[in-house]
């Protein structure tokens, strides 16, 4: 009898898409934010970086600029796409600092920490039609 780990969908249930290659991201280092059963941190955020939010983790003791070769960790800039911890993407949601979210690449076990309707207003994703932004 084989075993299936159950897919996971984004937070708006559909497909988990692929959050970043460049630097390879996820909890798993496949480009995904899915977390799996072994992801108790819950890397479940697609998040761009932005100055502030690397700035505020800094902050907050969690360095993501800073290379570590030891764990294959290149350093973050500013326009990365990286899976981050849900609840630290909260803690800079709720100082100001929230780095945007690409809803269909964030899985949707990050809504066990993070309320739907925040990820929603730090969105950036595309629209399948994006005329309907004019």
């Amino acid at each position: 009898m084989s075993f299936q780990v159950p897919v996971e969908r984004n937070v708006l249930g559909g497909p988990l898409e692929e959050c970043g290659t460049d630097p390879m991201t996820g909890f798993h280092r496949d480009g995904s934010c899915a977390c799996g059963p072994h992801d108790a941190g819950l890397h479940a955020v697609c998040a761009v970086m932005t100055p502030e939010f690397l700035a505020h983790q800094q902050s907050v003791g969690n360095d993501l600029v800073t290379p570590r070769p030891e764990w294959h960790f290149p350093g973050l800039v500013p326009g990365d796409r990286w899976c981050v911890v849900a609840a630290r993407w909260l803690q800079a949601y709720a100082a100001g600092a929230a780095a945007p979210v690409v809803l269909a690449a964030t899985s949707e076990r990050a809504l066990e920490v993070v309320p739907l309707e925040a990820l929603k207003q730090c969105s950036v994703d595309v629209p399948d039609d994006p005329g309907s932004l004019a």
